[in-house]
């Protein structure tokens, strides 16, 4: 399997052109990987193209790649986001990596009542940079050429704010209804709550909101994991694997 890197500029690229790693990805490359001239590699975006070519040059300063193939890929529709909780530790860490990693199309990072952790000021700053650093990781990981957004931090006033865009669906374990009995004729936004579950009252306001409870089994999963089960159970629905 050829190693994959991140080039911000390959919109409009064709075979013959050559593109330049730089930075990280460049180290990455040359140093981290031992990367030589004769090798194969991928080269994507992160906006759905994805290209293979060959390395010409690999300095710790620069990689030269000569692009020999180019795919431009459409997004995914219906698409599956992720609303996922603040949770402490890694946790939340941990379920926006393996999402990623798993196809998720959008990741919405989530404020809950319960929500141990507060992403304010500085701090929030930080926080929500490291969750896109993850994605981009897990995204090359992966070979992705398509990787996810991720969003501002909102409330849950926020979140429900979202419902016109995409059909909730709350993970809950109480829930009547199951997760294969969700309708997928548009994009649907999982949302999961943090350690000590979705407060009440926002289950309510997110309900009032459009959203719809759905249950996952009989078991309880953590929010680390919930998410991830979700996700799998949509993409199997929707013919993605």
């Amino acid at each position: 399997m050829a190693h994959c890197y991140w080039h911000d500029a390959l919109e409009g690229a064709a075979a013959g052109d050559v593109v330049t790693l730089t930075g990280e990805e460049a180290h990455h490359a040359a140093v981290v990987s031992r990367m030589r001239r004769g090798e194969r590699v991928l080269v994507s975006d992160g906006r759905g193209t994805l290209a293979e070519g060959v390395i010409d040059r690999a300095e710790r300063d620069g990689v030269d790649v000569v692009l020999q193939h180019v795919d431009a890929v459409p997004a995914p529709s219906p698409r599956i986001g992720l609303a996922q909780a603040l949770a402490k530790g890694d946790r939340a860490e941990l379920a926006v990596q393996a999402s990623t990693e798993l196809g998720v199309d959008a990741i919405v990072p989530w404020q809950a009542r319960r929500s141990v952790v507060q992403w304010k000021g500085e701090r929030g700053d930080k926080a929500l940079e490291r969750w896109r650093k993850v994605v981009r990781e897990a995204g090359k990981q992966a070979i992705r050429p398509r990787l996810p957004e991720v969003g501002e931090v909102v409330d849950t006033e926020g979140l429900a704010g979202l419902a016109d865009a995409w059909r909730l669906v709350v993970l809950d374990p109480t829930a009547v209804d199951s997760i294969a009995d969700v309708p997928v004729d548009r994009d649907v936004l999982l949302v999961v709550g943090p350690e000590g579950g979705v407060d009440p009252g926002e289950l309510e306001r997110l309900v009032a909101a459009g959203a719809i409870r759905a249950r996952m089994g009989d078991h309880v999963l953590r929010t680390s994991t919930a998410g991830l089960a979700g996700i799998a159970a949509l993409s199997m629905r929707l013919s993605r694997w």
